[in-house]
């Protein structure tokens, strides 16, 4: 498996009801995750709204937002958490992620 680590940031204002959002992800976004290789997927904030991602896939993170680009529920979502994200106009947050080098992992 490949260790997949990312930031974002979410606009302060809007934290949160982002967070809202993911207390309640949808059933067929969690499968679409899971059957496009987003295995172990965690997020994690700070209180300005840095956000961290980790998730880890089999391939790469390529493949895995490629396998997510076929769902339809993927281009919902990303259209719905858009405006949360502090990106350049009509950019997905799912294109967006600034990876993260992988500098140290113990088992």
């Amino acid at each position: 498996m490949k260790r997949i680590g990312f930031i974002l940031k979410v606009k302060q204002h809007l934290i949160d009801e982002y967070k809202e959002h993911h207390r309640n992800v949808w059933p067929e976004m969690q499968a679409a995750l899971r059957a496009s290789g987003w295995h172990n997927y965690s997020l994690f904030m700070r209180e300005d709204g840095l956000l961290f991602g980790y998730f880890e896939t089999p391939e790469s993170l390529e493949a895995a937002q490629a396998a997510m680009e076929q769902t339809e529920v993927n281009g919902r979502w990303q259209t719905l958490m858009s405006d949360f994200f502090e990106l350049p106009p009509g950019a997905h947050p799912d294109q967006s992620l600034i990876v993260l080098e992988e500098v140290f992992h113990v088992d």
